[in-house]
């Protein structure tokens, strides 16, 4: 198989020398690397690969070209090779200028580029070559050629190896997916050997597990699973945005700290493709990359995880606050912080649901995108989650549908991408719509959709579903002590004043519960702001409120001292 191109096109002649050498000097030995001039030849190259089905990693291109703009050859570039990376150069002196700002917006919220460069200086510059790795390495993962790549094998798209594909893509592991009887599948199975127990799951270091339960596959890819101690000063349940946040701050600062969590990291987060308004990310930042980077923030400054354990229980004694662990029994800890998070509504449709994994989907699409190839795909939901899914998908399926039961994308869905939804090909919106039905033999093959306003039914052919709808707080475990609302979300700080159940005579916190050093974090309480952000930020409040919450008590952290620049 041939190298994959990265092709660069400009009319500055001094501009694409600068580039040509640089790609050449970096990256040449594994990449082939095209530039010319003319846009006209560019595209016509594109087509050339695209034919032969040859991968394009990268188009740079520079704004202003002979005949078109270097955006409106960045568009022919998704058309024909949408899995590559596109990005507009640009010179040092425009990179701050409002207008050449507003530029960049109005295209990446079109979808005609996916990010920006400024044109190389002086070798060796690691600022390109920053930006340039990063779209590297997020064009090979999209395509499951990251040299972490664990590939599972398995006989069919669902059951166990649609289990293990959901875990995987939980604990925010690049991972890719094969039949056994494809030619891929086939080439692994010959390499390993065929004992007849599928899935198989093979790991980047030659390690083989068959058919392995979430446990084994947990402590195999190197995620610690039990707690090396039975005391702590913070236990976090839950490592999405909001508890993860908390185990940088906490640890960081010296408190004693454990995460807990049944699955992996990031929560809902690692389903989405790209956040582009995260603070600090200009070009953008993958759920999965933010929750890998920030677990090992947590892990570097000496938090401590346990994986597939359940907290089924959370009480108070008289020596303080205990919790109860489904495979390592019971845990104390000066405080606690419940950043549990919530989970998509399930749309109770019984022919629907049997077809979970095998085209109907909750949650994002980021571990499944790469096989709706030229399929019809559907995305319930109306919030930036949604939108981010139906973006991605786009990408890799024929057609894709955004399905959504409000009159319009405004109420729910941020601006930007209420745009980018808007300007992208092959991708509509249906409003006052939603999913009452649908069916397949071994998959999905259609949907039945209602229009709101006139009660009209249309079935229509459908290879993918994917439902990010609602949102139902992983709280049911709880004990009554634990206030909640209606739905089920934590009360905390003042809300919990109003109820009358706050048994101290201090005032709560405004991120205690009902239970006296007990907090709650992100999406799991109630009038959280639903933003992966949000839930950064009252991770780290909730840090500085355990600080308080020792003031106040007396308590002092059993944890080491550290001294971390502020």
């Amino acid at each position: 198989m041939s190298d994959p191109v990265v092709l660069a096109v400009d009319e500055d002649v001094d501009a694409l020398r600068d580039v040509e050498e640089t790609l050449r000097d970096r990256y040449g030995s594994h990449y082939r690397v095209e530039c010319m001039r003319s846009p006209f030849e560019a595209r016509a190259r594109l087509q050339a690969l695209a034919d032969a089905h040859e991968d394009v990693a990268i188009v740079l291109a520079g704004q202003w070209l002979d005949g078109m703009t270097g955006s409106d050859l960045l568009d022919d570039a998704r058309r024909l090779h949408p899995h590559s990376k596109r990005a507009l150069v640009i010179h040092w002196g425009q990179w701050g200028d409002p207008a050449t700002g507003e530029a960049i917006f109005d295209a990446i919220a079109r979808a005609r580029i996916d990010h920006y460069v400024i044109r190389p200086s002086q070798p060796p510059d690691e600022l390109f070559h920053a930006a340039i790795g990063g779209m590297l390495l997020e064009w090979a993962e999209s395509q499951r050629m990251s040299p972490h790549t664990i590939h599972v094998i398995g006989r069919s798209w669902d059951g166990r190896a649609y289990e293990l594909r959901q875990l995987l893509g939980r604990c925010a592991m690049p991972h890719a997916f094969s039949l056994a009887d494809s030619p891929t599948g086939r080439e692994y199975v010959e390499q390993v050997g065929d004992d007849g127990a599928f899935p198989l799951v093979i790991f980047p270091d030659g390690r083989v597990l068959r058919d392995p339960t979430n446990s084994e596959l947990v402590e195999a890819s190197g995620s610690p699973i039990d707690p090396p101690d039975t005391e702590f000063d913070l236990v976090i349940v839950g490592a999405g945005p909001a508890g993860l946040s908390a185990a940088v701050y906490g640890a960081s600062e010296g408190f004693d700290t454990l995460v807990v969590d049944s699955g992996g990291i990031g929560g809902q987060a690692t389903s989405s493709s790209l956040i582009r308004n995260y603070l600090g990310f200009p070009r953008g930042v993958s759920g999965r990359r933010l929750a890998q980077s920030a677990y090992e923030q947590a892990w570097v400054f000496g938090a401590r995880f346990a994986f597939m354990q359940f907290v089924t229980m959370l009480g108070r004694d008289r020596d303080g606050l205990w919790l109860d662990l489904s495979e390592s029994g019971r845990i104390r800890s000066r405080a606690v912080l419940l950043a549990t998070g919530a989970e998509y509504q399930r749309i109770e449709i019984a022919e629907l649901e049997a077809l979970n994994g095998a085209g109907v989907f909750y949650g994002g699409s980021a571990s499944e995108a790469s096989r709706m190839a030229g399929r019809e795909v559907y995305v319930v939901g109306g919030a930036n989650s949604a939108g981010q899914a139906a973006l991605h998908l786009a990408q890799y399926a024929a057609h894709v549908t955004l399905v959504v039961r409000a009159d319009s994308l405004e109420p729910g869905m941020s601006r930007y991408l209420v745009q980018q939804v808007e300007a992208t090909p092959r991708l509509d919106v249906r409003v006052a719509t939603e999913i009452v039905g649908g069916a397949g033999a071994a998959r999905l093959e259609h949907l039945v959709l209602r229009d709101r306003r006139t009660a009209v039914e249309e079935t229509v052919p459908a290879d993918g579903r994917f439902v990010m709808i609602g949102a139902r707080p992983h709280t049911g475990w709880l004990p009554d002590i634990v206030t909640r609302d209606e739905q089920g979300f934590l009360l905390t700080g003042a809300d919990v004043l109003a109820t009358g159940t706050w048994p101290l005579e201090r005032a709560p916190l405004s991120l205690e519960t009902s239970v006296p050093g007990v907090f709650a974090a992100g999406d799991a309480r109630r009038a959280a702001v639903r933003r992966v952000a949000s839930a950064v930020g009252e991770g780290s409040v909730a840090v500085q409120q355990l600080h308080r919450l020792f003031e106040l008590d007396g308590l002092h952290p059993r944890g080491r001292v550290k001294t971390v620049a502020r």
